[in-house]
């Protein structure tokens, strides 16, 4: 014997927000459950060295509208650039800051020295 299953929608197309899931009440009726989109984890803002970027660890993949509703500590890493850079390009940005400082300094002691 067939069951014939409880529509709980009336979207008939088959399009990706209208996916389904059938499941079995504790009654015995089969019925539709609809299933969410699933989102993405956020990349980082900047490719690294030319590969392609990196998705965030840390940060869950959820829809939008969720991520609206969730307290931003949630939604970032505890550290600087937390929800833009992944610990890679980070670590990267600071090396190259420090060797342009120390260049900077390089070149004044060189300039000190070429006066005397």
């Amino acid at each position: 014997m067939v069951q014939r299953l409880r529509y709980r929608r009336r979207k008939s197309y088959n399009t990706k927000s209208n996916k389904v899931k059938i499941s079995k009440t504790p009654g015995g009726r089969l019925v539709y459950l609809p299933r969410k989109k699933l989102g993405k984890r956020p990349a980082s803002k900047e490719a690294m060295n030319g590969y392609k970027k990196v998705r965030l660890h840390g940060i869950p993949a959820v829809r939008p509208y969720e991520l609206k509703r969730m307290s931003r500590c949630q939604k970032k890493v505890n550290r600087s650039y937390g929800g833009c850079l992944d610990h890679k390009s980070l670590k990267n940005r600071i090396i190259q800051a420090f060797l342009v400082e120390e260049q900077k300094v390089v070149q004044k002691l060189c300039k000190a020295r070429s006066k005397k």
